[in-house]
Order: C-alpha cells, then sequence, then structure tokens
C-alpha cells in the first residue's frame, strides 16, 4: 500500500504534464497524494473495520470529495447518490485502489474473492473486475517470493493481459487511458522491467498517459519484492501529504498486517 501511496503522489504532478524523461524531478511542489490514495486507503479501512467496501469509499470520498486531479465524473455521482450502486464500470480506478487486499489476506483465493467484491460495489463490468483482482494477485505473489517470469505467465495465462511486449515498444505512441485494459497490463510491464522500486516508478511515469495511477499500481507491486530499496526521502514527501485521519488507517493497517517501513 505504500508503494501505491508513493506512486500516486509521484505520478501527480505529471497526470496533465506527462513526461517521458526517465529523469524527471521525483518530488516537486505541485506533488501530493490524489483520489487514487484517498481510495486506496479507504479499502484498507474497511478491511481493518470488517465493513463493506461501498461503505468505506462512500465515507472517505466525501470526507475528501475534491483531491488533487478530482474524481472521474461517474464514481463522482457515485459519492453523491444516497443509494449508490455500481455502475458497469471498466476504468483503472479499480484496480488502483486495491493494493491493501494483496496483503491482507493469507491465500490467493481469498485476495481474488476480496478484489471481486473491492471493484464490484463501483467497476462491476468484467474488466473492471479482472484489472483489480490481476493487480491483488500480482501483488500476493510478488510478496510470496514469486519470480517475475512465474508472475508473467500466470497473470497472461488467467489473465489474458499481453504482458510480453517491451515498454520501448509501447511508449512512442501510448496515450492517456483510464481502462483497465490499457493501464493494467502497461502498469505490470513496468514492474516487470524494473530493477528496483525507484526504476519501477520512473518507467511508470515516464511512460505518460494516466501517470498517478499507472505509478499506483506499479508501486503497489514494487513494494512487495522483498528488499525493494523504497528511497526514505520519497516515503517522507509522500506520506506528509496523507490526512491525519487517513495516516491513522495507513499505520493501523501496516501495525495489524507486520509490514515494515523503510528506515
Amino acid at each position: 500500500m505504500l508503494g501505491a501511496i508513493i506512486g500516486d503522489y509521484v505520478g501527480s504532478a505529471y497526470e496533465f504534464d506527462n513526461t517521458n524523461n526517465y529523469s524527471f524531478d521525483l518530488i516537486t511542489p505541485e506533488s501530493e497524494i490524489t483520489d487514487d490514495s484517498i481510495l486506496t486507503l479507504a479499502i484498507a479501512d474497511a478491511i481493518l473495520q470488517g465493513k463493506p467496501y461501498a461503505e468505506r469509499l462512500h465515507y472517505w470520498g466525501n470526507k475528501y470529495p475534491n483531491p488533487m486531479g478530482s474524481y472521474g465524473g461517474s464514481f463522482g455521482s457515485w459519492l453523491r447518490s444516497d443509494n449508490p450502486q455500481p455502475y458497469n464500470s471498466w476504468g483503472n480506478g479499480s484496480a488502483m485502489r486495491v493494493s491493501p487486499i494483496g496483503w491482507a489476506f493469507d491465500t490467493l483465493e481469498e485476495v481474488q474473492r476480496e478484489a471481486q467484491r473491492s471493484a464490484q460495489c463501483t467497476h462491476n463490468h468484467p474488466e473492471g473486475i479482472k484489472g483489480a483482482m490481476a493487480v491483488a494477485s500480482a501483488i500476493f505473489l510478488t510478496r510470496n517470493g514469486e519470480s517475475k517470469e512465474y508472475l508473467k505467465h500466470y497473470i497472461e495465462k488467467n489473465f489474458d493481459y499481453n504482458l510480453s511486449r517491451k515498454l520501448a515498444q509501447i511508449r512512442p505512441t501510448y496515450q492517456f487511458y483510464e481502462n483497465c485494459m490499457q493501464t493494467v497490463p502497461e502498469a505490470i510491464i513496468c514492474y516487470l522491467e524494473s530493477n528496483s522500486f525507484e526504476d519501477a516508478i520512473r518507467l511508470a511515469v515516464s511512460l505518460g498517459g494516466d501517470s498517478d495511477t499507472i505509478a499506483c499500481i506499479t508501486g503497489s507491486i514494487a513494494e512487495a519484492t522483498p528488499d525493494c530499496g523504497i528511497p526514505m526521502e520519497v516515503m517522507s514527501a509522500a506520506l506528509s501529504t496523507v490526512p491525519s485521519d487517513l495516516k491513522a488507517v495507513f499505520d493501523s493497517f501496516y501495525s495489524k498486517y507486520r509490514l515494515h517501513l523503510p528506515h
């Protein structure tokens, strides 16, 4: 989950001002968390409290109704509804918020079941569900020591994403996409090609497109690599932009699931 927050924070400055420069600044005056982190922490809160995902998403989304970059139009309408119902979305929102599920459950079957549930309350289109399940599965497999080659094979076989493409092939024509189909596989490829946490984030942001969300997804997987080497300065900068009540959710989640922060 920390990796998702950092990816969101770093990518936020480039979401509407894309860069293909790998050596971009990781920390800028414009950098802050967006809806990606708010909703990720809402999923974590649902897990901690044993409450429905929809209830916590609705609560936190309405508590912070104007994040940097704003919410998507359909999700914004969902937040404003007194009786919110899923709206058949295949947007990448289901995948960017799912990372706590990859850490909180003990079997791949549980992770996939909960990822599906977390998506269905809004993104109940099959592609929206698939995107969430693929990302949560990637985190679970990575934190349990599976190799990148195994991860690539598993995701391709079970979710029908083409992960054999290279970033050098994708980058020249990649555009701003907000759907799972053109965000999730690209984010996973950024992780597969990376050699460190920072490298993964740099590859994701310099791909262009929906930079904060791609980096959020890539970072969520990269964090699960043992000794991933998260830079302390970037971690501190990202967490400093998390509101105190959401930071309390973050701290409780890391404490309950015995997750370790860099030090």
